[in-house]
């Protein structure tokens, strides 16, 4: 545990208490929703430790488009809930508040499976879904909604997994356990966006 998070914390591990000052207007990792082992570092970009967080503005525009890297392996969903999820759960989807795509290559809700990634192509199960390769640490996750689907991308590929019926106000969020480490892009991605997406907008941009 304590090596996981040497590697998540850097220079900070040495202190118990990481302040985070993100850059006035800056949308990140809200240290106000999360679960209580989760560590927030890297000005609010960065979580690791046990548990779910949410970003601290909701997606509000009509496409919107982020990105999570995955730093370290271990468990980790990532994906969109709203405020009620429960953060304290080592993953997302276990209840009905949030819809994620985890480590174990399956999409989540409400404690159900949605789809199941497969490296080759199905035979039976319909849910299974041939995607090629499978996320692994290093892979970047992109995560597509225009309140219609929700659409997850690996390195720029369309998994072509769309989970429809997200309803609420939902956030970005992120889930990590067993020494994961999750990196949250929300500018500056590593692939471009799909067409018509562009980075989450606070809401006051928008008026």
């Amino acid at each position: 545990m304590f090596c996981c998070l040497r590697n998540c914390l850097g220079d900070a591990f040495a202190t118990q208490t990481v302040t985070v000052r993100p850059r006035e207007n800056l949308i990140h990792l809200d240290t106000t929703h999360m679960g209580h082992e989760v560590v927030i570092v890297k000005n609010g970009q960065r979580v690791c430790g046990s548990g779910g967080v949410l970003a601290t503005a909701p997606l509000v525009q009509s496409k919107s488009y982020f990105e999570v890297k995955v730093q370290q392996s271990g468990h980790w969903s990532v994906g969109l809930a709203t405020r009620n999820t429960d953060l304290n759960r080592p993953r997302g989807g276990l209840d009905a508040e949030s819809w994620c795509l985890g480590s174990d290559n399956i999409i989540w809700h409400g404690d159900q499976e949605v789809y199941r990634l497969q490296e080759k192509p199905p035979e039976a199960e319909p849910k299974e879904v041939e995607t090629g390769s499978l996320p692994a640490e290093g892979d970047t996750i992109g995560v597509a909604f225009d309140h219609v689907e929700l659409n997850f991308y690996l390195n720029g590929r369309n998994l072509e997994v769309p989970m429809l019926n997200v309803r609420g106000t939902v956030y970005p969020a992120l889930f990590v356990d067993d020494g994961a480490v999750l990196d949250i892009l929300l500018d500056n991605f590593s692939h471009a966006p799909p067409p018509g997406f562009e980075k989450i907008m606070l809401e006051q941009s928008l008026l």
